[in-house]
């Protein structure tokens, strides 16, 4: 379908699924490709599936990845993500979306574009570095993350480091009340990077706790993106944030617990559609 052209009476209405539609929840990331599966869109388009969600993609970087590290990254095109974008709003259709890995001023400005005129549901997953310590946020996009996307947002959900590096360092609910004030509309900051395995939601008026189960496995590589991706599923399927949430949280921390920890020679990918029980 060229740029702009109009969907004919013919065709198929790309609209929302709603309330007593037929259409599976059609969910889109819009994030980086992990070569090795583990995170990424690999990690998204798996939880979409195990959250009953028909997953779609727009990629905006390609990663050289496994599980010991990133070695290099491709950025794509704007023109290109704009292009991706189009095609699916236009024919197929969007109930949620979820960003990931952004990695330039340039692909999150014409990310927020398009999305200020397609307002839906929207998770928003400040991925910044790698957890092998490779950047995946220039540090020149961080100031284009926070004034264009972040208020288009439902939920941004940062990690502790993740949210210390955008507001400062300092108990979780004040740095989800922080982010807030940067012009998140809520904010959860998940706790696996924490003391205490608590996820920390702020709506803007309550603050809600979600405890999280932690597995002592060495498999939590996509945890992140399983968990941002999920409740973006959750959504798409017409629940409220905190349940949302907290659906999100059981989801990754159950694909820590099954994670493969026989995959690769660092931290194993995460599990989130039980693959071993598949097999």
């Amino acid at each position: 379908m060229p740029y702009g052209a109009e969907i004919t009476p013919d065709e198929p209405d790309p609209g929302n699924a709603g309330e007593g539609s037929d259409l599976v929840p059609r969910c889109l990331t819009i994030a980086g490709s992990d070569s090795g599966g583990g995170a990424g869109i690999q990690a998204d388009l798996k939880a979409f599936a195990a959250a009953g969600c028909y997953g779609m993609s727009a990629i905006v970087a390609l990663t050289a990845q496994n599980t010991t590290g990133v070695t290099a990254v491709h950025e794509l095109p704007p023109e290109f993500v704009r292009a991706e974008l189009e095609a699916v709003f236009d024919d197929i259709g969007v109930d949620a979306a979820k960003t990931g890995m952004l990695f330039s001023a340039e692909l999150i400005a014409t990310v927020a574009e398009f999305l200020s005129g397609h307002p839906l549901p929207l998770v928003v997953d400040p991925v910044m570095v790698a957890s092998s310590g490779a950047r995946l946020l220039r540090e020149d996009a961080v100031e284009t993350l926070v004034t264009r996307l972040f208020p288009l947002a439902t939920v941004v959900t940062p990690n502790v480091p993740e949210a210390e590096a955008l507001v400062g360092k300092g108990p979780a609910r004040e740095l989800a009340e922080r982010l807030h004030d940067l012009g998140a509309p809520a904010v959860i900051v998940t706790g696996g990077h924490a003391r205490e395995a608590v996820d920390h939601l702020f709506d803007g008026e309550r603050h809600v706790e979600i405890p999280v189960e932690r597995h002592q496995v060495a498999a939590t590589h996509g945890a992140g993106c399983t968990h941002s991706a999920t409740l973006a599923a959750l959504l798409a399927r017409g629940e409220s944030l905190e349940d949302a949430a907290r659906g999100a949280a059981a989801a990754a921390s159950g694909a820590v617990a099954q994670g493969l920890v026989e995959l690769g020679a660092g931290e194993g990918p995460v599990d989130v559609i039980g693959l071993r029980g598949a097999a």
